[in-house]
Parts: structure tokens; sequence; C-alpha cells
């Protein structure tokens, strides 16, 4: 009875006593059902997209790309945004899931064992974006992000640069940026090269954190003739940075972000990036939850990350 009054969220019951109830049906996977006996089917017409971060240029386009794909199927998606956090994520699909969505779409592979218990007993379409280094619940359609640094690392070698530095997030739950930059590492030590130097940062992306960053790594080791930024604001930053101070683009230096953001094609000199297939993946995850495509017997839709050379790269051999 002490149960059943929790989940309803009716009765008199202490806050300890709650929390312990909450706490074992995360832990068992299971979610109430708060529409229970309300449709036949049991389901409503939602799905459910858990995301880390609005304010990141990247989440957007895929927000674009899933409701683009559901705009014909009467399924409205409804957006959680987690902030990076795995309390928070499951926070989010506790409730997302309590009323009986069609699907969910969530960002990473990366998820806490109540996270994973509650998706796996769902018995609903899964789909993770984003990332296909890793174990998937259901599906997974992404990109290797690993692949992704070890082949900007082989285009950086191959045009000529070798004192290399690296400029992105220290924040201990982005997992893409991190096996981006395990890939990076591994790329370049299969080269025999190291990072000279490294700036880390916390929090979200910007111009002015950009700018600041490639200064203060710019001043610790000046003899660096390429820079690879986490992402494109900061490298966006760090490009009008060196452009302001005169530095020899790309002959003296290169530098190097990631995403293809449409914020690049406003600035005076193109950034040298990679796409991650942002809208793509938004696309063929909702065809997925829609039941517009099967998945494969792989249950991976790998996409290939696109190296976007623009103007802040040596051509090889130049």
């Amino acid at each position: 009875m002490t149960v059943s009054r929790v989940l309803r969220n009716r009765g008199d019951v202490s806050a300890a006593t709650r929390e312990k109830v909450l706490t074992a049906a995360k832990t068992l996977g299971y979610v109430p059902n708060k529409i229970a006996g309300g449709l036949a089917s049991q389901r409503v017409n939602l799905i459910a997209v858990v995301i880390p971060s609005l304010s990141n240029l990247v989440f957007p386009d895929v927000l674009g790309g899933i409701s683009a794909e559901l705009d014909d199927t009467g399924l409205q998606p409804v957006i959680g945004v987690t902030n990076y956090s795995p309390a928070r994520e499951e926070m989010v699909l506790y409730d997302m899931l309590s009323w009986r969505p069609s699907g969910v779409i969530l960002a990473g592979v990366e998820h806490s064992k109540a996270s994973r218990a509650m998706l796996g007993n769902s018995g609903i379409p899964v789909v993770e974006i984003m990332d296909t280094d890793g174990e998937g619940i259901d599906t997974l359609v992404g990109i290797s992000h690993i692949r992704a640094g070890r082949e900007m690392a082989a285009r950086i070698l191959k045009a000529g640069y070798r004192r290399i530095g690296f400029v992105g997030t220290h924040m201990p739950e982005d997992h893409r940026a991190r096996k981006r930059m395990e890939g990076f590492e591994q790329g370049l030590a299969a080269a025999g090269v190291q990072l000279e130097a490294r700036e880390y940062y916390q929090g979200g992306s910007s111009l002015l954190k950009g700018r600041e960053l490639t200064e203060r790594i710019l001043v610790r080791a000046p003899d660096l003739d390429f820079l690879y930024f986490s992402n494109d604001m900061i490298g966006a930053g760090g490009l009008l940075h060196c452009l302001d101070r005169g530095y020899d683009i790309p002959n003296g230096l290169g530098l190097a972000g990631f995403n293809g953001v449409d914020l690049l094609d406003g600035l005076p000199v193109r950034l040298t990036t990679t796409d991650a297939r942002r809208v793509e993946i938004g696309r063929r995850a909702a065809r997925l939850v829609a039941g517009k495509e099967a998945p494969p017997e792989s249950r991976v839709i790998q996409m290939t990350p696109t190296f976007m050379p623009g103007d802040t790269i040596r051509e090889p051999g130049a």
C-alpha cells in the first residue's frame, strides 16, 4: 500500500520512505503508467526526445531533422534536457516514460543502470543517437567519434603540421568529445606525434571562451603550428583571435573544429571542420521510432563523418 501511494503521489508518506520507493522503482526499471486505463492502446502520440543541451548549436539541427520526419505521422516530439547529468537523465526518463510515449530518442550511449533498466523495460522503440562507440539498448544512429578524431589527426599530419595543441571541454560527462580526443591522440601516436599543449574549459561553449583559450595556449606554447578545437563554437572564437593578432593562417598556424555548424558561414575565413551529420541523424532516428524504416539486423546505423577542409588547413604537400 505504501508503494502504491508513493507511485500515485498520494497519501501521507514520509520523504525518506518516498525516496526509498522511487529509488527502488528506478533500479528495477519500473515506471508508473500515468495514463493507465485512459487509452485502449496504452500509448500516446508522443515521442520522447532527450538531449543534453538546448544552448549547444548541434542539437537544434538534430531536433529539426526529427520534427521534419515526424510531420506526416501524427506523432509529436516532446523534449527533455539533461544538462549532461546522468541523475537528471534518470529523472527526465522516469517522467517521460510514465506517460507511455510511442518511442524514445536520446543522445549518447552512456546511461546509468537505472536509465538503462527503464528503457529496456519500456517495450517501445528506443533510438540512441549521435554516437556509435558503445553498446546500444535497442538501435544506434550516429557516427563514430573515435573515427572522427583519428581522421582529423590524419588530415592534419598529411598537411605537414607537427606541433599540435588541443583546446576543448573538460566536462566529464561529454563522452562524445572525450572519444574524439581519444581517437585524435591515437591518430597522432600512430605517426609518432604527441600533443604539445592542451587547454581545457568547463561549462558551455562561446566565441569569447574560444578567443580567451586560444590566446592562453599560444602564450604558453608559441611554437604550435596547429590547434584542434573540440567544437566549432570555440574554434570560431579561436579563429577570430588569430585573425585579430595577424597569425599566418593556414601556413604558420592551422585550425580545425568539429560539427560543421552554420555559424561558420558568417566568418571572414572558413574554419576547417567535420560535419557530424546532425540533421540526417535526427531524420533516421525519427523514421525508426515512427515505423517508417525497419532497423538493420546489426541495430546500428553508422554514418560517415565528413571532413570539410575550409581555409584553415594547408593543402597536403604545400
